[in-house]
């Protein structure tokens, strides 16, 4: 138990993480959000979608912070 949660958390951090470009962002968003998806038994693709779409998003708004 102890491992799935640090590996969600691992995770999760990984979607601040910002690429050079969109594909760049899209890519680290979509490793995240696999990781996580499998760290809680859901599903690899839709943790895939979800991580992609929310780390490009982050990134284009918030691209100070990266």
């Amino acid at each position: 138990m102890r491992i799935t949660a640090a590996v969600s958390i691992i995770a999760l951090l990984g979607l601040s993480a910002c690429g050079r470009t969109m594909g760049e962002q899209a890519l680290i968003g979509a490793g995240a959000g696999t990781v996580a998806a499998a760290a809680v038994g859901g599903s690899l693709a839709a943790g895939a979608i979800v991580g992609g779409a929310a780390n490009t998003i982050y990134c284009q708004e918030f691209a100070t912070s990266c």
